[in-house]
């Protein structure tokens, strides 16, 4: 059995509009136990939202076109993503480094003063 969970887009096994899995509900005493599936999908700019028998419905099988498709043409490729990796990942080695290795990027940081404040009243101590 597939397990089916929050966000998952899933589609009715006698076919329809491909939905989201909004919630799934269980039952109170086992948690294993799926009561219902919450789905929500779009009619124009009407929001549907209907509960189903989970065995009425099943995930949607992405096709590798339609995400091609789905993504915009000036998408980086997979070559340059690995080179945006390895400089992030030179990036956060160069942050990491060991104090004495890491060079003080300004040394003189003035301070603010501390301004003086009025005692409060419970502070003040009378002599008598």
């Amino acid at each position: 059995m597939t397990v089916i969970k929050s966000g998952d887009l899933v589609v009715l096994k006698s076919g329809g509009p491909t939905m989201t899995v909004d919630t799934v509900n269980t039952d109170i005493f086992d948690d294993n136990k799926i009561t219902g599936v919450l789905c929500v999908w779009f009619v124009g700019t009407k929001l549907e939202r209907v509960r189903f028998d989970h065995g009425a419905i099943e995930p949607v099988q992405v096709q590798s076109a339609q995400l091609e498709k789905a993504l915009p043409k000036d998408a980086p490729s997979q070559e340059a993503s690995v080179d945006y990796k390895a400089v992030l990942d030179e990036m956060a080695d160069a942050m990491n480094l060991p104090a004495e290795e890491a060079k003080p990027v300004c040394s003189a940081v003035p301070r603010k003063s501390k301004r003086a404040r009025a005692p409060k009243q419970s502070e003040i101590v009378r002599h008598n």
